[in-house]
């Protein structure tokens, strides 16, 4: 048995399950594990320095697997934009078949995606922002709960409430994306109205994923409390892992009169990469979901994958059916 939805069809993949884009992580190491397990494996088209170097990384993916694989294209403000319009070129002329769009309004680049028929997935933190999505034309978008890693948005709204308005509203599918590390979870979303979910921290914690394996030894003995909340002064909140650098930052964050520049240099994308590389958590921020008080083993992707499918089709049809009667 397979669990089919309009994800699975949309997608042409086997389960409704999707890796999604994580700087630093997002490798054809990782999302060719993912998409060979029978979900989607995504890479993140920022963690390749160049346009020229995502097109390598691509064709490193394909070479590594024959199933569908995506891009994460993530638009964020900055004083010196990388050159996006480049990288989105760089993704249609390679022939990648979907891309998860995240941060800015993606508009323009959805109108190039779609006009070179590749499936479009925006994430959105707020229900508001999926309907702006889909005016814009994706064709699908992934809701982040408050318990996401990486920028949860301002409203702090989870994943319970987020997705059943967003099975109210929208018109077109969603996945859910925050919370999400086991068959529980994925029986959940689907319950809620979702058509599957994208893990991030989750697939973090896997035999393939490219980082250090005393990071991920760090986040199996870790928990739900284990992550903290940083730059919510700035309107730009985050949630890390709850190290000795995030717990400093908040401590400078209580001055009511705090600037960005007073916790720059603690924040500092080079030491964020130099923990995945390096292996010690405490050296800078980096991002974590509340799933780290559901993980607590470093399978395989395809262990992973297949383990919550069955533990999801189990729950579906043994405990919930059997209680209609």
């Amino acid at each position: 048995m397979v669990l089919v939805t309009k994800l699975t069809q949309l997608l042409n993949i086997k389960h409704p399950i999707i890796q999604g884009g994580m700087q630093h992580i997002g490798t054809a190491e990782l999302a060719s594990a993912v998409s060979n397990s029978g979900a989607l494996g995504i890479l993140t088209g920022l963690t390749q320095p160049t346009p020229e170097d995502l097109r390598k990384e691509i064709r490193r993916c394909r070479a590594m697997t024959d199933k569908p694989f995506g891009v994460n294209l993530t638009f964020l403000p900055a004083i010196n934009l990388p050159p996006y319009k480049e990288y989105a070129q760089a993704i249609i002329e390679e022939g990648v078949q979907v891309v998860e769009t995240a941060g800015n309004n993606p508009g323009e680049y959805i109108k190039m995606f779609k006009a070179a028929n590749i499936k479009t997935i925006h994430k959105c933190v707020a229900v508001r922002h999926a309907l702006t999505a889909q005016r814009l034309g994706v064709d699908m978008v992934s809701m982040d709960g408050f318990e996401c890693a990486g920028h949860p948005g301002e409203d702090d709204i989870t994943a319970l409430i987020l997705l059943a308005k967003s099975a109210r509203v929208l018109d077109i599918p969603f996945v859910a994306s925050g919370g999400i590390g086991d068959g529980r979870g994925l029986a959940a979303a689907l319950a809620l109205g979702a058509e599957g979910v994208n893990m991030g921290s989750r697939f973090m914690c896997t035999q393939e994923a490219p980082l250090h394996a005393s990071i991920k030894q760090t986040m199996v003995e870790a928990d739900e409390r284990s992550t903290a909340l940083v730059y919510r002064p700035f309107k730009n909140t985050a949630r890390i892992f709850k190290n000795k650098v995030a717990i400093e930052v908040n401590l400078r964050e209580k001055n009511p009169n705090v600037k960005f520049d007073d916790i720059a240099e603690l924040v500092a994308g080079v030491r964020g990469k130099q923990v995945f590389t390096h292996g010690d958590s405490d050296f800078g921020v980096w991002t974590a979901g509340q799933v780290l008080g559901l993980i607590n083993d470093i399978p395989t992707c395809d262990t992973l994958v297949n383990r919550m499918v069955q533990e999801a089709e189990s729950i579906i049809k043994d405990r919930l059916s059997n209680m209609i009667q």
